[in-house]
């Protein structure tokens, strides 16, 4: 079975009498160890869709299913647990508690899991490691550059072990020099770590960079240039 399964979802909001639906009838697999960018113009669903199988916001209909649980039957009390023990959310603006420091802004997503002091040392010193910031441990976010603080954005998402990692334009507000050390980070974070990736960007180089490309087009999904939200997707 597939790591995620989108079967057949369909997301409306109501905005007057107007019905908004960004989604329709979506279906969508990404495979453990997958490194997955979803790109398409503004409005297209793209953030929807990532929000949805990160557990933030709700589907209309259909269900999605992420290691062998449907997130869609979930109390939101059991969303929100679910979605702390197994989803690692890397934002564009960083979103950095500034009265923290890097270690601490780092260490924040295993406050709420069940381990010892000496277990959220280890796995905090392991994810600063990873994204080379050990030296800037005990830096607030003022004292760090764009791209550092993307970086403990990314310890941050990869702390836990998630089940997966998703990514909303992780380089939107970067410079050019910033965003490749950024994308060469997210590989290498999918490549030795076997993290799993879903990655949402308008930047066609940055959706290069993943291993699969899938585009979203007026709330459907195309991937090699074929319409495919009537069934589900396999890797290329």
């Amino acid at each position: 079975m597939s790591l995620v399964e989108v079967n057949n979802v369909t997301k409306e909001y109501a905005n007057g009498e107007e019905t908004i639906r960004p989604l329709d009838g979506v279906s969508l697999t990404i495979e453990r160890g997958d490194f997955v960018s979803l790109m398409g113009a503004s409005g297209s669903g793209k953030s929807t869709l990532l929000n949805l199988i990160a557990g933030i916001d709700l589907a209309t209909s259909g269900e999605i299913i992420i290691a062998d649980t449907d997130i869609t039957r979930l109390s939101r009390g059991k969303l929100a647990d679910w979605r702390a023990a197994n989803i690692g959310y890397i934002f564009q603006t960083h979103n950095l508690i500034p009265v923290l420091t890097a270690y601490e802004n780092v260490e924040l997503p295993l406050v709420l899991l069940p381990m010892t002091a000496a277990e959220r040392r280890k796995r905090v010193q392991i994810a600063l490691e990873a994204v080379d910031l050990t030296s800037r441990a005990s830096h607030y976010p003022r004292q760090m550059s764009g791209g550092q603080e993307q970086r403990v954005g990314i310890a941050r998402a990869i702390v836990a072990n998630p089940t997966i990692v998703v990514a909303d334009e992780p380089t939107g507000s970067l410079d050019d020099e910033t965003t490749e050390q950024i994308l060469e980070l997210l590989s290498r974070v999918n490549q030795e770590l076997g993290m799993t990736l879903l990655m949402v960007t308008h930047d066609a180089d940055a959706g290069a960079r993943a291993r699969r490309r899938i585009r979203l087009e007026r709330g459907r999904l195309i991937e090699n240039g074929q319409e495919t939200s009537t069934r589900t997707l396999r890797t290329a």
